[in-house]
């Protein structure tokens, strides 16, 4: 059988850094974006404005225990709580199940994306919005089908869910 610890000890920390850091390109957008539409009320509809408002707590979400979740692998990738199969596919489940969310709920309101050649309020913010949702969606989709592989490679050698990602 094939070793993918060293792969995962690599991954791992440009996988989060990645989500980390287009995190953060999101964060800043909604947050302008929501601070916007709280000062001028010139949201495109309400459900731009609420769906905005979910990207914004995605993004808090998403970097809060981003950052931790690299931290502690980072401290400690062998054992420990939080560096758990169990413990990262917990979090990352929620992660995909906001992002998911997040993501189709801002393209459905926007229709699939604007025509900025029509003048829309913010339309280049509100692009890039929806652009960056998918391609937070996407490695985080990335990150959760690996942790789901390393839990079935954890459950074969004895060590169960509760097993690290890396043996």
């Amino acid at each position: 059988m094939v070793d993918f610890d060293k792969h995962v000890r690599r991954g791992h920390p440009v996988v989060f850094s990645l989500i980390i850091f287009f995190s953060i390109i999101e964060l800043a957008i909604s947050a302008w974006l929501v601070s916007r539409f709280n000062l001028r009320h010139d949201y495109l509809s309400l459900a731009v404005r609420d769906r905005t408002r979910f990207i914004l707590f995605a993004c808090c979400w998403t970097f809060f225990f981003g950052v931790l979740y690299f931290g502690l692998f980072l401290y400690r990738p062998t054992g420990g709580v939080f560096t758990s199969v169990l413990s990262h596919a917990v979090f990352l489940l929620l992660t995909w199940i906001f992002w998911t969310a997040a993501a189709a709920a801002i393209t459905a309101a926007l229709g699939g994306g604007l025509n900025c050649s029509q003048h829309f309020t913010y339309c280049g913010q509100l692009n890039a919005l929806e652009a960056f949702a998918w391609i937070i969606w996407i490695f985080v989709t990335f990150a959760l089908l690996v942790v789901f592989f390393r839990g079935i490679s954890a459950s074969r050698r004895g060590d169960g869910f509760r097993g690290g990602l890396i043996a």
